[in-house]
């Protein structure tokens, strides 16, 4: 966190409320602090509205009217996520998810309907609805920085007060805040899925740095399905799949989660797969909701409901993992005053526990946690206007860099393998942490770009955490897998809150019911 020296930017703003990250999350803490009075300034390190996971397919999101199957909902995801999902947050996310859909429809949003004629609130159409957001936000006032990553916090006597960045053309920006919404996505790990290049892991480095603690990184290894030839990994359609090997022998599905049994035969021999198991009025369903799915098969000449193809799985990290910055409540305030968060950027165990949030949960979460953070730091920044504002100059210090190919070919050779990230021992941990702490501690070339070198660092930082959380957690529990622990340890029926930058402090938490 900056406290500011050297060259001034050459974008200097004051506002209310700073949102860092332009996808659902952001948009939503926007359009919400924006509701409140408060003078709103969003940075995304794109351009908000196309970029982004969400911004790239449709988004099925978890949407319960019934409020009587909130306890049945609870109930799944906590046997599924290994125990450590909540239910007051789940009922609190679904009664959320219902009041932001329905405000998302009175607004103007076209939701599709169903053959009886009804509003389909659980169904997004990625690209209209990240374009539809940046409409709703430019017109309550949001003032808008494109291409404008973030490098740092900025922070006075002990609290966020903003961030500075890279501007478009080399030049640099700063924001100055009464408060702060961290709302930049998961990370990735440029493994290649679609819609992930932007999702770095760059709010995690600055929150940590500002002091920020993590939850749940640990459970931050989801692989996403897609078939060899796409980087295309909508989970939706592979429900109808049958796997086999190249000899045509079929794979048995024995896991929670199909990609696991399917990553036991991929690090071995090729893994085939056709969605035979779709009827026909299944087959239409998803060719109309899931489009872009089924583009790489149309353009390769291939069936995928009759015809076998290869598959792969990439990296989705925390994307569609669960780790992320731990929130103290309901207003999405993280441990650093004046600092709050909302998506993918946070933990959601509360909610989905150890297991990944896949579409919908996750889509509801960052929905709701975006609207919260918002309104909760408008009410916050709005409060705070009476007072003097902190004399600040402009952030000028070069943050910590990384060198973004050693750090690219770490990553790649010890974060993104299965053998490694999803079938997890001590010695496979310890060999990779000693060499993303080797790359962690290398000097940087400070002639590299500044932002690329910086969400070098923040992947290695991610990869640290999620390594450091499993090496600790001795037991397989939902996505965390430990070959030399393979049972679960009802001792370890807690969270583990993790803090820290060169090195890290951890505490157990107990999983209220």
């Amino acid at each position: 966190m900056s406290d500011t020296h050297s060259v001034a930017a050459s974008i200097v703003l004051q506002a209310d409320v700073l949102v860092l990250g332009g996808g659902p999350a952001g948009t939503w803490a926007a359009l919400s602090a924006a509701r409140q009075g408060a003078r709103v300034v969003l940075a995304d390190k794109a351009y908000c509205g196309t970029s982004g996971a969400a911004a790239a397919s449709n988004n099925n999101v978890w949407y319960v009217s019934d409020p009587a199957r909130h306890e049945a909902e609870f109930a799944e995801r906590y046997l599924c996520g290994g125990g450590l999902s909540e239910r007051s947050w789940t009922g609190a996310l679904l009664q959320g998810a219902v009041q932001q859909l329905h405000l998302l429809a009175e607004l103007g949003y076209p939701f599709p309907k169903t053959e009886a004629g009804t509003i389909n609130y659980a169904t997004l159409r990625g690209p209209d609805y990240m374009r539809f957001m940046r409409l709703q936000i430019k017109r309550a006032g949001v003032q808008i920085l494109d291409h404008s990553p973030m490098l740092g916090l900025l922070g006075h006597e002990g609290r966020v007060v903003g961030a500075h960045g890279v501007s478009r053309g080399g030049g640099r920006w700063q924001v100055q805040a009464n408060a702060t919404v961290m709302a930049t996505g998961g990370c990735a790990f440029m493994s290649g899925a679609l819609g992930t290049n932007v999702c770095t892991g760059d709010g995690h480095l600055a929150a940590g740095e500002a002091g920020a603690r993590f939850s749940g990184m640990e459970f931050s290894n989801q692989y996403g399905l897609a078939s060899s030839h796409s980087s295309v990994t909508k989970g939706l359609p592979f429900v109808w799949s049958t796997y086999s090997r190249e000899d045509g022998s079929e794979i048995p599905i024995i896991d929670d989660e199909p990609f696991v049994s399917v990553a036991r035969v991929l690090t071995e021999e090729p893994v085939f797969a056709v969605f035979d198991r779709a009827s026909k009025d299944i087959q239409h369903w998803l060719r109309s909701g899931q489009a872009n799915a089924f583009l790489p098969f149309d353009r390769k000449g291939i069936d995928p409901f009759t015809q076998r193809f290869p598959i792969s799985l990439l990296l989705e990290g925390t994307v569609r993992g669960t780790g992320g910055i731990r929130l103290s409540g309901r207003d999405c305030a993280t441990d650093v005053p004046g600092l709050y968060a909302a998506g993918d950027v946070t933990s959601r165990e509360v909610v989905v526990g150890g297991r990944t949030g896949g579409g919908s949960p996750n889509s509801a979460w960052a929905i709701v946690t975006g609207a919260w953070a918002g309104a909760a730091a408008g009410a916050f920044a709005v409060g705070q206007r009476s007072h003097a504002p902190v004399p600040l100059r402009p952030a000028t210090d070069m943050p910590a860099l990384s060198d973004p190919q050693l750090s690219r070919q770490v990553i790649e050779q010890y974060v993104w393998p299965l053998q490694t990230n999803l079938f997890r021992n001590a010695a496979g941990l310890g060999v990779a942490l000693d060499a993303l702490e080797r790359a962690w501690h290398e000097p940087a070339d400070h002639a590299a770009a500044a932002a690329h070198a910086r969400s070098a660092r923040a992947m290695l930082y991610v990869a640290r955490l999620g390594y450091r959380s499993a090496l600790r957690r001795t037991e397989s529990r939902a996505l965390h897998q430990r070959t030399d622990f393979p049972a679960r340890s009802d001792a370890q029926h807690y969270r583990q809150v993790v803090a820290g930058i060169d090195t890290f402090t951890f505490v157990t938490e107990a999983v209220a019911n």
